[in-house]
């Protein structure tokens, strides 16, 4: 497999849908095709199992089920692209701080559980394969550094959750999905991805004791770096490398970004001043990444970062974090429907346009020809 140059578009449906436009050197044209040629060959794809409330209004943040992968994913095999097809388990976002049961399978115990992630599991791969939209690559669950489907799957964590039987059963639910795929389509690769990618320690910890339970193999590490977030770049490459001589698999930074900008875009979503400002502009956050939030910056940490992959024997390369995710009304991380559902009050807005590969007016951005131009 070539060297991995993806882009996650989940939520590219919905932006269009919005009214966003993008544009290569002032000529407007489909953002998919845009990222193509500058080098995108592969698409990263998340998967909800029903992100729609009772009344069958839509969460948004890409109302990710399966009708809009099938859409997402024809669009990329068109043009010659491989798809990640990431599985949450989760009607919507889920990470380490969120794992939440899907709606259809709430009260269900253990067995049930296990025997819900492989039926759904199932039925996915099914029905992509019928489209001849088979995935080369699968995430079964997604940041699942603490587990998922909780509380039963949710892990130990010190100070924070005492679960026994957290380890065996987050083990239990995964190798479901896994064993699932292979049914399927035996020639998809599997990653297990976990986030914070310079944090050895808990690598080590969680991979050991999902061994430890009986977890079934699998062929990819795919790890999230977020350089405000998660240490240092030595600390990436140092995970790395010890991940692919410890358990021999491959690697993959499966979510990444940076900023270009602390440019505030709240007047783009049709909000006050302030009241929308993305993640990385948090100065606690900013102080933290040795890259100024600048186009040049981003672009300089996407050369430095593709280098530290392409270094790894086994390291298979990257998936950019929502490139095409720009600022417009109506298309933000959750809608009213949605926070409803999770319970918090917002605001549900773009918390993460200061780090697309496109500007807040949809221009590309100088880090798109670095990707372009970077050879292993």
């Amino acid at each position: 497999m070539d060297y991995i140059k993806g882009m996650d578009i989940s939520t590219l449906l919905e932006e269009e849908a919005c009214g966003a436009r993008y544009y290569d050197n002032g000529v407007e044209d489909d953002a998919l095709k845009i990222l193509k040629r500058y080098g995108c060959n592969s698409v990263r794809l998340r998967l909800w199992n029903d992100p729609h409330g009772d009344d069958a209004a839509p969460y948004g943040a890409g109302t990710n089920d399966l009708k809009t992968t099938i859409k997402l994913a024809r669009r990329a095999k068109d043009l010659g692209m491989s798809i990640l097809l990431d599985f949450h388990y989760s009607d919507f976002w889920a990470d380490p701080g969120k794992q939440r049961v899907p709606k259809a399978w709430r009260g269900y115990d253990v067995p049930q559980l296990e025997k819900a992630v492989y039926d759904f599991t199932i039925d996915a791969m099914e029905t992509l394969k019928k489209e001849g939209l088979i995935p080369e690559m699968v995430q079964v669950g997604n940041e699942v550094t603490n587990g998922l489907l909780w509380p039963t799957g949710r892990k130990t964590v010190e100070g924070w959750c005492h679960n026994p039987d957290g380890y065996k059963n987050m083990a239990g639910y995964i190798s479901a999905g896994i064993r699932a795929v292979r049914e399927v389509s035996p020639d998809s690769m599997i990653m297990i991805h976990l986030d914070n990618g310079g944090l050895n320690e808990m690598y080590v910890d969680w991979f050991d004791n999902y061994y430890k339970h009986g977890g079934e193999d699998f062929d990819i590490i795919g790890l999230s770096y977020y350089p405000f977030w998660h240490g240092s770049l030595d600390d990436l490459s140092a995970n790395m490398k010890d991940m692919v001589k410890r358990y021999g698999k491959k690697v993959c930074v499966a979510e990444v970004s940076t900023g270009f900008s602390t440019e505030d875009y709240s007047a783009y979503e049709g909000k006050q001043p302030g009241e929308i400002k993305g993640m990385a502009t948090k100065p606690e956050l900013v102080a933290k990444v040795p890259y100024p939030m600048s186009p040049q910056g981003q672009a300089d940490f996407m050369n430095d970062i593709m280098n530290r992959i392409a270094e790894i024997k086994g390291g298979m390369g990257f998936y950019y974090w929502e490139p095409a995710w720009i600022p417009l009304p109506g298309c933000g991380w959750a809608n009213e429907q949605a926070l409803e559902y999770i319970e918090e009050k917002g605001p549900g807005g773009n918390e993460w346009a200061n780090q697309a590969l496109f500007d807040y007016d949809g221009n590309v951005l100088p880090a798109l020809a670095t990707i372009r131009d970077f050879t292993r």
